[in-house]
């Protein structure tokens, strides 16, 4: 039998897309980035302990607590939906609530899962902005005596939010206090927590760990990773079973040195912030080029990569047939632009081009 370190890779796979078309639909339909792909490659080969004994796993600890404390617990987990399904239940008892933003993924783009899998009644409110305040909170943190009502045990808060605005370091302090002064937890839901770092200039722990936020989740497909997020947990009183939970919860990895060493090559180093650093630069390009086009209202201010605009239907119904993207609010006439690490300058202003062409059209 052949070497397995000498054998030539060979493939019959065949490359069904262009690899030089880009859009504005999402950041998950980014590849993964190259640097990424070379980490991968470079913890392939021969074998290693599985389901999180390996090496890699346990160097994701030291890194991790590089940017987020010494108390800092991480537990790669395969997608976001499953991360936070993980984290709520490990924060919560199964008669507990959860204090969310309307807007925010776990209560609209997790098809129920918060409820139906993690057990939890979601308790949303309604904000201008997708961010929660104490007064906010307020609307739902009460009840705890009543038998009736499900009981408020965390709050959870997205950096970014889903409207693409970013807490600051002060407003996530604020929250914290008013839900720990309440018995409550506080969960961040972290899909681009690097595209809010980026934003605000400060460390990832300045907004969370010395904020006061219990645990979150960390994004990575979004930021060039190829598959994985990972649960970060800040206070470990805060929960309780992790491991258990994880397996439960069908998210524990039986090869997760692939995706620890995808973060490893994502934080060791800068990658992290070069990419939502570039994300975020090219969506501030994206809505100073369409906002300069006579009738495109930009929604929210752009703090993040993503970018909420309002056009006529009939021109976001032709523009969809060239470039695809999503309606964020359909009858409002409202649509999300999302831009990502490997999106271009050129990307940019030719979607602006275009955008220009056929809102000139629109009388």
């Amino acid at each position: 039998m052949a070497d397995p370190a000498t054998v030539t890779a060979t493939t019959d796979a065949v490359r069904r897309h262009d690899p030089e078309l880009r859009g504005f639909a999402s950041d998950n339909y980014a590849g993964a980035h190259p640097e990424i792909l070379a980490a991968i490659a470079l913890a392939n080969g021969g074998h290693q302990v599985s389901y999180g004994e390996d090496d890699y796993t346990a160097h994701l600890q030291d890194v991790m607590r590089g940017h987020f404390g010494p108390t800092a617990q991480t537990f790669p987990v395969f997608n976001g939906t499953g991360a936070n399904i993980l984290a709520l239940q490990a924060a919560s008892e199964r008669w507990g609530a959860v204090i969310c933003a309307a807007t925010a993924h776990i209560n609209v783009d997790e098809g129920g899962a918060p409820e139906r899998v993690a057990g939890v009644k979601l308790l949303a409110v309604p904000t201008e902005d997708g961010k929660l305040t104490p007064e906010l909170i307020d609307r739902e943190a009460w009840g705890w005596e009543d038998e009736h009502r499900a009981q408020p045990q965390i709050v959870s808060i997205a950096q970014t939010t889903e409207l693409g605005t970013c807490y600051t370091p002060e407003e996530i302090r604020e929250i914290c206090d008013h839900a720990h002064e309440r018995g409550m937890k506080v969960h961040l839901d972290g899909a681009r927590l690097a595209n809010a770092a980026a934003t605000l200039g400060v460390p990832l722990r300045a907004f969370t760990t010395d904020a006061g936020v219990d645990l979150l989740c960390f994004g990575g497909t979004k930021n060039g990773l190829l598959f994985g997020e990972s649960v970060v947990v800040l206070n470990p009183d805060a929960v309780r079973g992790m491991a258990h939970l994880r397996k439960a919860s069908m998210q524990l990895a039986s090869k997760m040195r692939f995706m620890s060493v995808q973060f490893e090559a994502l934080l060791a180093g800068d990658l992290w912030l070069r990419s939502a650093s570039h994300a975020n630069a090219m969506a501030t390009r994206l809505a100073e080029g369409v906002r300069a086009v006579d009738g495109v209202e930009i929604l929210y201010p752009v703090q993040s990569n993503a970018v909420f605009a309002r056009l006529p239907h009939e021109v976001t119904e032709r523009l969809q047939k060239r470039h695809r993207f999503y309606y964020w609010d359909e009858a409002a006439g409202d649509v999300r632009w999302m831009c990502s690490f490997d999106t271009t300058e050129a990307d940019v202003d030719g979607f602006v081009a275009v955008v220009a062409e056929e809102m000139g059209k629109h009388k």
